[in-house]
């Protein structure tokens, strides 16, 4: 299989895309959310991003994503999968054992879980336009699926913190202000 190219240190914005193993419906489970967002939180302070927008859906996450610095975005993608999925994982063996049965893998000659599919998908964002369009996409995903008739009544997104609502007290995850 062939492999895409990343090109980092371009000074520009990333939208980033990642599934679930097998395009399960994993995600949709609020404490299954709430540990992600705080694993992106964490990768924003480590790797030192800015997070620009984005959505949870149940098989899937979209980020739109900005270093600062001249890092790869690969390695803050990993640790954010890795450090999800190990956290979930571990939830899920004491409280709901029986999810973890399609996650289940050999690797490396061992039993394992897999959260999410191997790679993920990335595109440099060269124009504010283009981060607000990646962004908006992200907003009416839950809408074109017909998860929510209104991008405002889906609960796992940036929209509402673009619509006004920016100092809620449960939000785990800070949005940045565009500044591209």
């Amino acid at each position: 299989m062939a492999r895409l190219k990343h090109f980092d240190n371009l000074g520009t914005a990333r939208f980033v895309t990642f599934s679930c193993f097998h395009y399960h419906r994993l995600l949709t489970d609020e404490s299954a959310v709430i540990v992600f967002l705080s694993e992106v939180e964490k990768a924003r302070e480590k790797y030192d991003l800015s997070i620009l927008g984005y959505v949870i859906m149940p098989n899937h996450v979209h980020l739109v994503l900005n270093p600062h610095s001249e890092i790869q975005l690969g390695p803050a993608v990993g640790r954010i999968k890795s450090q999800s999925g190990k956290k979930i994982i571990g939830l899920w063996k004491k409280s709901r054992p029986s999810k973890l049965v399609k996650l289940a893998v050999i690797r490396d000659d061992k039993p394992r879980y897999a959260f999410w599919q191997r790679r993920c998908y990335d595109h440099n964002c060269r124009t504010v336009e283009a981060v607000r369009e990646k962004i908006n996409y992200c907003h009416m995903n839950p809408v074109k699926a017909g998860l929510v008739a209104n991008p405002a009544d889906w609960p796992w997104s940036s929209y509402n913190w673009y619509h006004g609502i920016k100092d809620s007290k449960d939000s785990i995850v800070a949005i940045d202000e565009i500044e591209l």
